[in-house]
């Protein structure tokens, strides 16, 4: 066989090779495609049922000792935004988003004392989870100047949201809860496959602090 000839199988092969390949992103973005347009349907009605509802939140508290008053999930709507891959347009993500008020209606304040790293560490980052609007305060020692505490002041309010991103060339669904059943960020994934209406119920359902295996 010529050195051409050579040549030509290597360059066939590599040929075949990304073929099998384009056919596996195309069938992987086809299925994740679907996927998010369950997801479209299903987020596009979610809120109209909710905004109605207005659904008592899970009990919350930053610092695991001091508790929000009893609060309701309003204000529920949902986006969408799309890319193009590979000359062809295609979901980017979804989010479904809302807010966490008092349920009587009452604006208000409150405070917590925290002095050790791990307890400063747990409230600002559910702080940052959920949005909630505060102002940072250090206490020193009058005469040492050192640092004894911090004291959050707090206002009775949060967002939540669920960000769900489509990762096409593997056929997943992310999945981003931020201040979803507690003042926390959790994430999981999907299979682009796993996706219909009983998973999604299970998602409504930890949004509306029933018992959920959506986790």
């Amino acid at each position: 066989m010529s050195f051409l000839n050579q040549l030509k199988q290597q360059a066939q092969s590599l040929q075949a090779q990304q073929g099998a390949q384009i056919k596996d992103l195309e069938a992987n973005t086809a299925v994740t495609e679907l996927a998010c347009k369950t997801v479209w349907h299903y987020f596009a009605d979610l809120p109209r049922q909710l905004n109605v509802i207005e659904p008592a939140a899970a009990a919350l508290s930053l610092d695991g000792k001091t508790p929000w008053p009893a609060m309701k999930q309003t204000d529920f709507r949902f986006d969408a935004r799309k890319k193009m891959l590979r000359d062809r347009e295609v979901f980017d993500y979804l989010v479904l988003g809302w807010r966490l008020v008092p349920r009587d209606g009452t604006a208000g304040k409150s405070r917590v004392k925290v002095n050790f790293p791990p307890d400063l560490e747990r409230v600002e980052r559910r702080l940052r989870a959920a949005h909630v609007p505060y102002e940072r305060q250090e206490l020193r020692h009058p005469e040492t100047n050192g640092l004894q505490s911090i004291v959050f002041e707090y206002e009775w309010a949060a967002n939540a949201s669920v960000l769900v991103t489509a990762e096409h060339d593997i056929a997943v669904l992310q999945f981003r809860l931020a201040g979803v059943n507690g003042l926390e960020i959790v994430k999981t994934s999907y299979r682009a496959d796993q996706i219909h209406h009983a998973v999604l119920d299970e998602l409504a359902k930890l949004i509306v602090s029933e018992s959920s295996c959506f986790l």
